[in-house]
Order: structure tokens, then C-alpha cells, then sequence
């Protein structure tokens, strides 16, 4: 009988290891459960010995598996280096989540920026609200999350800050004194929202939430009908159809914070850090070019 255990059964084990469980693993490999499970009972059956087995509704490595795992992280590390020595890297793709806010001009300059860093990585993006990018994030469907707000992860790190921006229609005009402003805000959870309301209670400016949008394409389609006002992170790019409003309380700046999976290897979380700080700090003309 032939015996071999395979660099595609070994990374799928690696990869339970370090994603925490067969979903997880399956998710960030993009394959079936099934199909990483099957991978396993190959290693199982090479080796003739049982390497992970059920506890409860999880599942744990046996002696035998660890002792495994330290060897498949060696041959796979000498597998991927032959490659490289080689000149072929082994390909990976790597998911980034973002919230909207300000993907239009951070993601196309964070793209190029990756793709430069890791050449052996498809970037691939989700765009959704925050929410639901943490829980992808929790179920390994993403590998790397840019969220608004501080870091609330234990390996998350701030890479630098977005500006808040008051926005209205061009006819809009505000209310008589004493009345509440109109704004226009997400759905909460939302650390926009909290912000927007948050700075004029703190200036004393009554506000009360007019409209309500899941989606950014729908606060300012808000805030462009006349609905009321916006807070925005936009990099200094006024929205089609919007204009900038300077007779409001000044909004302090919200972070902006990556999180990156479990599991995933430290120098691609670091680098797309790297990339999003340099961009966060080069000067506004040269992101946004002659927009």
C-alpha cells in the first residue's frame, strides 16, 4: 500500500489548527467541510492512526495529531520555500472586509498597494456594514477587517484616523432656533451615528434621527433629497449632488482599526497595516489626485 500524505491534506490540517475548527478551515481554504474532513481522514488513514476526535460539538487533536501538526508546518514550510527558491510562489488569496465609508478611495489605492506587497496573494473585498464584518471575521469567511472605531480585538491595531465631514443638499437650510436638526444616519450600531449625535449634545445642538439607512448609497441619497444631514468620512471628497458644511460642530476624527483572523499569518495582517497607514498619511492631494 502506498503511502503518502500530500501537501493539500496537510494544509487543510494545519489549517483547522489554526482556524479553530473544520468550518473555519474550510471557509478560509475556500472548500466544503466536507472536503477538509476528507483531507484529514486521508492523513488518518496514510498514517494509520487517529488524529482528531470529537469532543462535545467541537472536535480536539489526539497525541498523534499534534505530534503531527509541528511536522506539517515544517514540510509545508519547506514546500512553499522550494517554491519560492523556484520562482513560483504558492498562490493564496486573501479577503479583506471593509466598512463603506470611505472604500471608494481607500480600497483602489489598498489593492494596488497589497498586490505590490504580496504578488503571490488575489486580493479579493467584501463591503458591509460592521456588524456583519466582525462575524465573518469570527467564522473565518474574511481574513482581514478594516472597522470604524477603536480596535476591540485582541490582535487588531489602529492604522491611523478618518476625518468627519458634515454634509447637506445644496438648498437645505437649517431649522429656526431651538429646533432639532434633521440628521440623516445608519442603522445602529453605528460608530458614525454615535458620533454625529454625540458632537451636537455636546454643543448643545438638538438633533433627532429623520432617516434611516442600512447602506451608505442610501444616507446620501438621504441627505441629497433634502432629509437632513450627514456626518461622512470621505477623505475630503465631497459626494456627487452634497456639499460640506462648515457652520456645524467640528466632528472629532474616527479611528480606523484592522482586525485580522485567527489563524492568519502575521506578515500578511502586518503588511496590510502597513499599506493602510502609509496611505492614511500621505498627503490628501495624492490620494484623492485632481478629484
Amino acid at each position: 500500500m502506498s503511502r503518502n500524505l500530500g501537501i493539500v491534506p496537510l494544509r487543510s490540517f494545519v489549517a483547522v489548527a489554526d482556524c479553530g475548527g473544520f468550518q473555519r478551515a474550510a471557509t478560509s481554504l475556500h472548500l466544503s467541510q466536507g472536503a477538509v474532513s476528507q483531507h484529514v481522514r486521508r492523513l488518518e488513514e496514510a498514517l494509520g492512526r487517529t488524529l482528531v476526535e470529537r469532543e462535545g460539538r467541537g472536535s480536539r487533536f489526539t497525541p498523534d495529531g499534534e505530534a503531527l501538526l509541528g511536522h506539517a508546518r515544517r514540510i509545508l514550510s519547506l514546500h512553499d520555500e522550494t517554491l519560492r527558491e523556484f520562482g513560483v510562489e504558492p498562490g493564496q488569496t486573501l479577503v479583506i472586509g471593509s466598512t463603506e465609508h470611505a472604500a471608494a478611495q481607500l480600497l483602489p489605492e489598498l489593492s494596488a498597494s497589497l498586490a505590490a506587497t504580496f504578488p503571490q496573494c488575489r486580493i479579493r473585498f467584501r463591503i458591509d456594514r460592521g456588524a456583519q464584518l466582525r462575524s465573518r471575521l469570527a467564522d473565518g469567511r474574511i481574513d482581514l477587517a478594516l472597522l470604524l472605531g477603536p480596535p476591540d480585538e485582541p490582535d487588531a491595531c489602529t492604522v491611523g484616523e478618518l476625518d468627519l465631514t458634515w454634509y447637506s443638499a445644496p438648498h437645505w437650510s437649517p431649522p429656526a432656533r431651538g429646533e432639532p436638526v434633521p440628521l440623516v444616519a445608519f442603522d445602529a450600531p453605528c460608530a458614525l451615528r454615535t458620533r454625529a449625535l454625540e458632537t451636537l449634545a455636546a454643543h448643545g445642538v438638538p438633533a433627532e434621527v429623520g432617516c434611516e439607512a442600512a447602506h451608505l448609497a442610501g444616507v446620501q441619497a438621504a441627505v441629497r433629497a433634502g432629509l437632513g444631514i450627514g456626518l461622512m468620512a470621505t477623505l475630503g471628497k465631497s459626494p456627487d449632488g452634497l456639499v460640506a458644511r462648515d457652520d456645524l460642530p467640528l466632528a472629532r476624527p474616527l479611528p480606523l482599526s484592522v482586525s485580522p483572523r485567527r489563524g492568519l499569518p502575521a506578515d500578511l495582517a502586518e503588511g496590510a497595516a502597513t499599506s493602510l497607514t502609509r496611505l492614511l498619511t500621505r498627503p490628501r492631494t495624492s490620494l484623492l489626485g485632481a478629484a
